[in-house]
């Protein structure tokens, strides 16, 4: 229901970026004549379908208000038509679409915030765009390391179930942003403490190997913060994400 209301509140514009049903996202605009910022927002959810991007909507209307334009996309999940490749390109697809954006958008202050299964998404598409690079990759208590994940059973299961048949070593250092690296954007990664869904370690450790592959990575971590948390733009540590990213977008 929050998200509703904040959906409400600041009302999106839902477009088209492919022809399949899931291949939509929400636009919202800032006051202001702009060119203004965008974020693009990925939802996480282990990639199963019942987690949509209304996940995503009150980080959206608080990035607004903050003066961001904001590109909320969805995807095609597991059991639609998504999966290894498949959901990984519809995302890359979706933050290229920003370059067919009719709006005051400035596209050199492009940043892409996914949480969860949706930071892996952010991170792995940012090698597969066309028209557009991102400026600043943001990760959300994000699955860095598929292999790990296959390893450690995240999400019951999940990253198997995402990867169908391509289950090999090979296959799987190709869908997982920690054996990406260098990813030759600059980042910021964020995890709580307290995360029981994807342990803090995948961020200690993907951090860990991303400034050793000479990557520009700033890393916030929040003590006796929970996973969900992270996505809740009522809570006082999104407020400290929030400026973060301004600072290093700017």
């Amino acid at each position: 229901m929050r998200h509703l209301v904040f959906a409400h509140r600041v009302p999106p514009k839902v477009l088209a970026y492919g022809e399949r049903p899931d291949q939509v996202g929400d636009l919202r605009l800032p006051e202001g004549p702009g060119p203004h910022p965008i974020a693009v927002l990925v939802h996480g959810g282990f990639w199963r379908r019942q987690w949509t991007r209304d996940l995503m909507d009150g980080l959206a209307a608080d990035l607004t208000k903050r003066g961001f334009a904001t590109w909320n996309i969805e995807y095609r999940r597991v059991g639609e038509g998504g999966g290894w490749p498949a959901t990984v390109l519809d995302v890359a697809r979706g933050i290229d679409h920003v370059a067919l954006l009719d709006a005051a958008i400035d596209r050199t202050r492009v940043v892409v915030i996914g949480h969860s299964a949706g930071g892996h998404l952010a991170l792995a598409s940012s090698a597969r765009t066309d028209a557009v690079t991102p400026a600043l990759l943001v990760s959300l208590a994000g699955i860095t390391d598929l292999a790990a994940a296959l390893r450690d059973g995240l999400g019951s299961g999940a990253v198997a179930t995402f990867m169908g048949d391509a289950t090999s070593q090979t296959a799987v250092a190709q869908a997982s942003p920690a054996a990406m690296l260098p990813l030759g954007i600059r980042q910021l990664v964020v995890h709580g403490t307290d995360d029981d869904d994807v342990p803090v370690d995948y961020g200690r450790r993907y951090v860990d190997s991303a400034r050793a592959a000479g990557e520009d990575v700033r890393y916030l971590e929040l003590a006796s913060v929970g996973h969900a948390s992270l996505i809740d733009e009522q809570s006082p540590h999104w407020s400290d994400i929030a400026g973060l990213l301004v600072e290093m977008l700017s």
